[in-house]
This record gives C-alpha cells, structure tokens and sequence, in this order.
C-alpha cells in the first residue's frame, strides 16, 4: 500500500511506541495510517472500534489492503477468535460486548478517539477497562477545541495523570455563584500541554501543513421566516395541523425553534428544491430531524443517496452525477469521504461544534480539484444566526447557553 509522505512521517515520527495517537486533520488519511501501524505492531489479535457508520468501511479497507480475517462483532455471536483477525465494532455495542475484557494480547484502535471524551459514560468506562497491549487512537478533531475532554484518551496513551490534576494544570476555572460550580473559562500551558502529549505517541498534523487544497467558499442564505415561527417565540406554543408545539423547557422550546426554522418553514423547503434544480453537480445535504429527511425526499427529483440512523446507501452518490446526498449529522459527518461533490447545503445546523466542523470536510480533503462552496440556509430572526455564531467559535450551543440568552 503506497502512503502519502505525511503519513510515511506520522508512522516514523512513532515507530518505537506501542501506544499512539494519530490526530490528523480531517481528509489527511488516517484510517490508512492507523492499520499500517495496527500492522507494523503485528499481534494475532485486534479490535478496532468505530461508529456505527463506519463499520463497513473498515471492513472493505481490511480485506481489501490486508489479509487479516475480519470479524464484524455486533452481526454475529463469537464464540473462538482465530489468530490474525481484526474484530470491528461499533461504540454504542462494545460495552455491552463483557467478553471483551477477557481478551489479552492484542491491540485496540478508537476511531474517532474523541467519541470517548465523556470519561463517566458506559462506553468509555468500559473501554478504559480493556486490557490493550498497544493503542491506537485516531481523530481530525480529538477536543473538538475542548481540553477538559482529553483525559480519556491520555489515560490510554498511558499518561497516568489524575482527572483533578489535569484540570488543575491545563484548564482555567471560574466559581459560578448562581449555579453553584466552576465555568471552564480558558486554558492554560497549551503548549506544554501539547509537548507532553508528543512524548506519550501523539501526533499533530493540520491540512494546511501537507496540501494546498482548493479555496473553500461560504455563503450565508437568508430565508424568509414565518408566522408561526415568530408566534412561538413569542408563545412558546403553537398548533401545526394536528400537531402541538409545547415549549414548557428550555430543551423542548430551542427543539421546536430550530424545526420551525427549517422542516416547519415552507420558504426553506422551496429555496432547497430551487438550489438542486439550479445545478447538475452532486449535493450534499446536511440536517438533524427525520422529520427534516421526509420533507427533503418529499422535493427532490434526483437520484438520492442517504446516510443515517436507519440506513446508508451511497449507491447514487457514486453513480450519479447530479444526485443528492442526505447526511444526519450524527451519522455521517465524521469519516466520509464524498471528495466527488463540492458543494455542501446546511438545511439546519447541528448545535455540536464537532460534527459541524467534520461536516465541512466530507468534501474539502484530499481528492478534491474544484473550490468548496457551503450553503448556510438562515430563517431570518431565527435562533439558527445565533447558532451559527456559536458553532464558528468552536462551542456546542447547549440548552444551557440557550436558555441564558433567553433571560437576557
């Protein structure tokens, strides 16, 4: 398998570590740098875990680059492991998977590392039980701009350093009275930080270091709003058919704020259906709701390839030149590789930091010749322009901050 020169300088860079990180910016091909490394580090046994997502392109990845037997774990019970395999599994099954901490000898890879960043989370917990001989951690995006959630992943990179410790060195804390706990403000010692991380297998390598990759261009679309989005904002209630929109809690009222915008505005709908009409070229949809899916599929007249909780079929994105892809965001912005489009249409945004800054790349990496063009499609006086904001700060937009903005 012939490897790009970065990738070659990521394996060097790590030749004599057994535990490694590999946060390479997203399109920079880690998925290959991880299982040269898997290979080079030569146990019979391997688990790689991954999302849902991505399961079967690991698994064409292996059988087509290696001769490992490649076992998918979550589609059929296991009873012997042979030697030289690699089992896959997804996050959301690999705890309830207990016959995984019997396992020895072997060598475990994360993909999508920061999916662990939650240390008290079932999935995490279990996967700090396991007993690796060697760690391969890969991400684009292994904070998502958050320092506080990479302890998980030291702790597997063998930096045996305390939760409390690492706060206390790294992370910038303020007493919040009214709430009774600490905000996290700043950080601090970043780059001592990033030294430490160097020393224990982890290597930093952002797009721009490695290729001149086309421009990308972002263009904000103003829709018109409407009259019931505005009647709730006002209300927190609202009838649509026989439907009742009950904003009584922060949550259920920014959930409904955002849907009114998008799947409940008419003017959105039409300005998508007018935008796919407008070109021959591959689009990629992004968007959050399954109600959001239907009304999409309901106006589009093109081959439609999808990617979400339910189901992911490319078939058409690969065939068709103008076909249109409709990604969820929890399924599809991380790992994709859609390098054939350039254009990317932002029907509703995702309040994650992380998906929304791995969605800008399923187009913008390596492969790509043409300019990136981003379509943000905005409700006038909508919370998705605050959102926006938010997002290009690199923060989740939390209840929590909604529901402050509100008192404001």
């Amino acid at each position: 398998m012939k490897l790009f020169p970065h990738q070659e300088k990521a394996l060097d860079e790590t030749y004599e570590k057994n535990r490694v990180a590999y946060y390479l910016d997203m399109g920079l091909g880690k998925t290959f740098v991880g299982s040269e490394k898997m290979w080079e580090l030569n146990t019979s046994y391997n688990l790689v875990i991954c999302q849902k997502s991505k399961i079967d392109d690991w698994k064409e990845h292996f059988e087509t680059h290696y001769d490992y037997k490649v076992i998918v774990f979550d589609q059929q019970k296991i009873t012997s492991i042979p030697p030289e395999s690699v089992l896959i599994i997804n996050y959301d099954k690999v705890w309830r998977r207990r016959e995984l901490l019997q396992l020895k000898k072997f060598t475990m890879m994360l993909d999508e590392s920061s999916t662990i960043k939650n240390e008290s989370s079932n999935r995490s917990k279990f996967i700090l039980k396991l007993r690796a001989d060697n760690v391969i951690l890969l991400s684009g995006t292994p904070t998502g701009g958050k320092y506080e959630e990479l302890w998980s992943q030291l702790h597997l990179l063998g930096w045996s350093i305390t939760k409390k410790l690492f706060m206390k060195q790294f992370v910038i804390q303020e007493w919040d009275d009214r709430n009774s706990k600490f905000n996290i403000t700043g950080y601090k010692n970043v780059d001592r930080l990033k030294e430490k991380l160097k020393k224990y297998g982890a290597v930093f390598m952002k797009t721009e270091e490695v290729f001149d990759l086309p421009k990308v261009n972002g263009q904000i679309v103003k829709v018109a709003s409407t009259k019931q989005y505005k009647q709730f904002a006002k209300d927190h209630i609202i009838e649509i058919g026989d439907e009742l929109l009950l904003g009584d809690t922060a949550t259920s009222k920014k959930l409904y704020l955002r849907q009114l915008a998008s799947v409940y505005n008419p003017h959105k709908l039409q300005y998508v259906k007018d935008l796919i009409n407008s070109t021959s070229d591959r689009i990629i949809i992004f968007y959050n709701f399954k109600k959001e899916y239907a009304a999409l599929v309901d106006l589009i007249d093109k081959p439609i390839s999808m990617v979400n909780g339910d189901a992911k079929d490319l078939t058409a994105y690969e065939q068709y030149e103008d076909s249109v892809t409709l990604i969820q965001y929890q399924a599809g912005a991380m790992g994709l590789n859609l390098q054939k489009a350039n254009k990317i249409v932002y029907f509703s945004l995702t309040d994650k930091s992380e998906l929304f800054e791995q969605s800008k790349k399923r187009t913008h990496r390596i492969g790509q010749e043409r300019p990136c063009f981003y379509y943000y499609l905005l409700t006038a006086g909508s919370i998705e322009w605050r959102m926006l904001e938010v997002l290009k700060e690199r923060k989740d937009y939390t209840d929590a901050l909604f529901e402050k903005e509100e008192i404001k």
